[in-house]
């Protein structure tokens, strides 16, 4: 019969099979491959007993036993996502589980880099604290137009961009920066060298997606508004000679229509309708008659010219000096020698202190040997301990960075170079002066 013809091969035997046995071991079924012979092996499992009725599994965090080396001690409290687990897990685990780094599910998409927005600035000064300045004027318009972007007020029509303008170096990003630390307000932040680009389109893409990641912020709980820099800069026309590109219009025509649809903000690619939280836009400028007149209507931009008063330049200055000892009566003094100087001048002037220490050490070291001492050396750079700052010291300083100022108004040598050829003309105007000769 043809079942009888049915060869033996790998029948298997019909040996018991016993798997928690304790005494000889457990019997291995025999088949015509692993030959006719029992083989025993030694149990594998334990036979315990469990106590009847249900059982939790739990993962204790014990504080005491967790240290500062630990590389896993945040992951009790972990909120990142896989890909930043995978990251950090590479040489945790055996390499025969593991595939080399960017290969395999061991690719780690993202850096933990990538998570942080390119225009994200945390600012951590506490002007109470650190002794700084805020005038009042700037800190209540600055502050109303933020509060007044985060209300829903019945029935008017809040302009969404804050126009900051005013004179050069009159300190009004720092004041900025002043009010959104007192605030709480980590801005996403933009520069007038982003707001044009080889490619045409890409600041105003560059714009949308910065608004959008200050709404995502928002989203999560944490005010957050979007601050540009020198907007007149990089997008303001300084004269006929000025090019006036495709970036230009469109970054004027991108913020317009932020600001007619502050809640609608689209990101390139996507259409889909999402209401998106309402972000204040803050901008800085020297003059804002350069930008796109409907750009800045009162409708859309809120206009603020910031111009120091003579209490609030002693107050900032107060902060500059705040570490020297300089008493009020010299700052008050110092600001009435100086009344039209900007800001930043007295931040330079403080400066110019060091000049006497800085020269005093490179004359110790020598000229030759500047290099070696403050690049890559084991002694590190060298520390100064804080000159004496008197009145006269910084009265003389001040006069001579006026001289310096009035060197440039006066001496225009483009001009005469370009009206006449003043081959021989090349110290006159230090002959004029009697610095010639010395």
């Amino acid at each position: 019969m043809a079942a009888a013809s049915v060869p033996t091969v790998g029948a298997v035997n019909r040996a018991p099979l016993k798997l928690n046995d304790f005494g000889t071991g457990a019997l291995v079924p025999s088949s015509a491959f692993w030959g006719n012979r029992l083989k025993k092996v030694s149990p594998k499992i334990t036979n315990q007993k469990i106590s009847s009725g249900s059982f939790n599994a739990v993962a204790e965090y014990d504080e005491q036993k967790q240290t500062s080396k630990d590389k896993w001690g945040g992951l009790a409290f972990d909120t990142s996502d896989d890909q930043q687990d995978i990251t950090r897990g590479k040489g945790m685990v055996d390499t025969v589980f593991q595939a080399d780094m960017g290969s395999g599910t061991h690719y780690a998409v993202m850096s933990s880099y990538d998570y942080i927005s390119a225009g994200l600035r945390q600012f951590k000064l506490d002007n109470n604290m650190d002794g700084f300045y805020i005038a009042p004027a700037f800190m209540d318009k600055f502050v109303v137009h933020i509060t007044k972007n985060f209300l829903n007020l019945p029935n008017i029509k809040v302009p969404l961009i804050l126009g900051i303008w005013g004179g050069k170096g009159q300190g009004k990003s720092f004041q900025c920066e002043l009010v959104f630390a007192k605030m709480g307000i980590n801005p996403i932040v933009m520069s007038a060298g982003e707001l044009e680009s080889g490619n045409a389109g890409e600041p105003a893409k560059l714009i949308r997606q910065r608004y959008r990641e200050a709404a995502d912020i928002i989203n999560k709980g944490k005010m957050c508004c979007l601050f540009i820099n020198d907007l007149d800069a990089g997008a303001g026309r300084m004269g006929a000679t000025t090019q006036y590109t495709v970036n230009n219009q469109m970054v004027n025509a991108t913020l317009m229509n932020i600001a007619d649809n502050p809640t609608s903000v689209q990101l390139p690619g996507m259409y889909n309708k999402v209401e998106n939280p309402r972000v204040p836009v803050i901008v800085t400028g020297n003059d804002f008659s350069t930008l796109y007149a409907p750009l800045i209507r009162d409708g859309r931009m809120e206009k603020f010219y910031w111009a120091p008063t003579r209490e609030d330049c002693i107050g900032v200055c107060t902060g500059i000096f705040r570490t020297d000892g300089v008493p009020k009566e010299g700052i008050v003094k110092l600001v009435d020698t100086f009344p039209g100087q900007s800001i930043d001048f007295f931040g330079a002037l403080r400066a110019r202190i060091y000049d006497d220490e800085v020269r005093k050490w490179i004359s110790g070291v020598g000229v030759e040997n500047v290099g070696k001492r403050l690049v890559n050396s084991k002694e590190g750079p060298p520390t100064f301990d804080q000159p004496e700052i008197t009145l006269e010291k910084l009265l003389e300083y001040g006069n001579m960075l006026v001289q310096e100022q009035d060197n440039v108004k006066r001496v225009q040598l483009a001009e005469k170079y370009l009206n006449e050829a003043a081959l021989g003309d090349a110290n006159e105007d230090a002959i004029k002066n009697g610095n010639f000769y010395n």
